[in-house]
């Protein structure tokens, strides 16, 4: 007979060790340095969110200055990305990620101290340039250790790292800023190295002799690589039509009488979600075909931004926006795993350079052409083309899909053949 003080009270620890495992499970150390590092990034990102704010009123620079500034700054990111590309290849993934982590905390203050309009531009440009950097040399450095079958749970645990550091550092920022812009800008600098150095002192080279010997052909072998460039132009779009969410959807919330603080409650359950959701789907979805993962990501994406063009409320803004943050998770789980898959060992940086450049790219072009297409045909305009485009997107991926899979294929072959 089971005494009162002998029944178990709440879940076994072995149940938990057995909702964990197939999760979290199995990465060696250095990824979780490296998980631990972009966290740490994560969560001193203030200054990007709040540079326009500071820009115009600290600086005294009018709207268009500061327009121009953060295309600048935009600009600098999208030649960043090939540069961290190359040098992940050439100089190594390690020393690529020190120098462009270190670099952007030196380059975040220079930006901060920096004033009159010359020298703002010219600290935004080599802010730019380094921002961004790391991140070709930090994926690479994912594939290096990581076996195919196990990426997509390592990019997704990256992602799920990302979103947690970026909903804390939006509320601390939005505090911070109160008490004086320079902590944003001390802070952004200090986590950017703590990153660098961190890697640095805990992970060693990851870049093999085979891969050394292996980077031939450069960015033309990349460029000539017709399924790589596919998916980076699918990736283009579809980042330009998830962008939309953080830079003309608070515009065209404040064309139906809402303003900022409605965007940020409605926004705020896209981070909320991320969070939640994530961790618990993104193992599943990772054992699933990735081309059909990306097509279905892709498409609830279009679906949540059409239906935005019947929302008018915060309430059915905030559902919209739900909608579309699940097709972000789905795709989120495998899109940077595919890159991955078809990148040569000795090319992963570059493969993973111009994989960013999408990114960028996308990011730069969103308020770009959003702002036009709010301005022409209003919130349906803008709402009904991103919903299109998405879909758009969906098909070409599905088209792009059996040649992905037989990469794939041949990546997890040559994995077990090397074993």
């Amino acid at each position: 007979m089971t005494t009162l003080e002998e029944t178990p009270v709440g879940p076994s620890p072995g149940r938990f060790a057995a909702f964990l495992r197939p999760r979290v499970g199995g990465f060696p150390r250095p990824f979780w340095v490296l998980w631990a590092g972009t966290l740490l990034n994560r969560l001193g990102t203030m200054v990007e969110p709040f540079l326009g704010l500071y820009l115009t009123s600290m600086r005294g620079l009018s709207l268009a200055q500061a327009g121009v500034t953060m295309a600048v700054l935009g600009a600098g990111s999208l030649a960043g990305q090939l540069a961290g590309g190359l040098l992940a290849d050439r100089l190594g993934r390690r020393a690529t990620l020190t120098l462009a982590t270190v670099g952007t905390g030196a380059a975040m203050l220079a930006l901060g101290y920096a004033q009159g309009l010359p020298a703002i531009l010219a600290a935004a440009l080599v802010l730019g340039l380094l921002l961004d950097m790391y991140r070709p040399a930090a994926q690479a450095m994912v594939a290096d250790i990581i076996s195919p079958a196990e990426r997509p749970r390592a990019f997704g645990l990256l992602f799920w790292a990302i979103n947690l550091g970026w909903a804390v550092a939006m509320v601390l920022g939005g505090t911070l800023a109160q008490q004086g812009f320079l902590w944003l800008f001390w802070i952004d600098a200090l986590t950017c190295a703590a990153f660098g150095l961190l890697v640095w002192r805990a992970i060693p080279e990851t870049r093999t002799r085979d891969a050394r010997a292996e980077r031939t052909g450069g960015f033309g072998r990349v460029l000539r690589d017709r399924v790589m460039v596919g998916y980076v132009l699918v990736t283009l779009i579809y980042t330009f039509v998830l962008m939309q969410g953080m830079t003309t959807m608070p515009l065209a919330m404040k064309q139906d009488g809402l303003g900022p603080r409605s965007y940020g409650l409605a926004i705020a359950a896209n981070g909320a979600l991320i969070i939640i959701v994530q961790p618990l789907v993104n193992a599943w979805l990772a054992r699933r075909d990735h081309s059909l993962v990306l097509v279905a990501g892709f498409a609830l994406v279009g679906v949540g931004y059409g239906l935005t063009s019947l929302a008018s409320s915060l309430a059915a803004y905030t559902a919209t926006i739900l909608v579309w943050t699940l097709g972000e998770i789905i795709a989120a789980s495998v899109l940077q795993a595919v890159v991955a898959d078809l990148a040569p060992a000795g090319l992963r940086g570059r493969y993973g350079g111009l994989y960013g450049m999408a990114w960028s790219g996308g990011f730069l072009l969103a308020p770009l052409g959003g702002t036009q297409l709010l301005g022409a045909g209003g919130a349906p305009a803008l709402w009904l083309t991103c919903g299109g485009l998405a879909l758009a997107a969906a098909a070409a991926q599905l088209a792009l899909g059996p040649a992905i899979r037989r990469r794939r294929a041949a990546a997890l072959a040559a994995d077990f053949s090397s074993k």
